[in-house]
């Protein structure tokens, strides 16, 4: 919305500065002011009416263009959340492909969604496979279940089997 809006604004002021340039020079010709008149007419036209709402306009465009990327991340992360718990399991590179990203756009992806609480599940790198499940399965977990070494904590809601890599993600 704020980009149509800022796109309206910049168009908007366009087109008053025409206008007041076409004023300015009709009147100039046809005697009714000076030059310096009609420079000055320019000149306040411009700083009072134009430049705010251009420099508004460009504004809402750029704020639009950040807001819409926003929306394109959030779309993204909702799109691998919904992919991982409807399915239970699935490769990373089946992910990657269905979402037209790479392996580690996924892996920041995952990441990013553990911190904000949103997902809990656990990853296998070697066999690349992301696995979800409910945090409170993960929680009492000590022992890795791909390979059974002492899982440690490795992050905030991240804990990490040292000898096969495999990440577990708490919510």
């Amino acid at each position: 919305m704020g980009r149509i809006l800022g796109l309206i604004l910049i168009a908007g002021g366009i087109i008053v500065a025409i206008i007041i340039t076409a004023l300015m020079l009709v009147y100039y010709n046809e005697g009714s002011l000076t030059g310096g008149a009609a420079t000055l007419g320019l000149v306040l036209g411009y700083l009072i009416l134009v430049l705010p709402q251009l420099g508004f306009g460009i504004f809402l465009l750029w704020k639009g263009q950040q807001e819409t990327a926003v929306a394109a991340k959030a779309n993204k992360q909702r799109q691998l959340l919904d992919i991982v718990k409807s399915r239970g399991q699935i490769d990373i590179s089946e992910v990657a492909i269905e979402m037209q990203t790479s392996k580690d756009a996924v892996h920041d992806m995952l990441h990013q969604l553990v911190g904000m609480g949103l997902y809990s599940g656990y990853i296998n790198w070697d066999e690349g496979v992301l696995y979800s499940r409910e945090a409170s399965q993960l929680r009492d977990l000590t022992k890795c279940e791909h390979c059974g070494g002492q899982v440690e904590l490795a992050g905030k809601g991240v804990i990490q089997c040292p000898y096969c890599g495999t990440e577990y993600f708490l919510d």
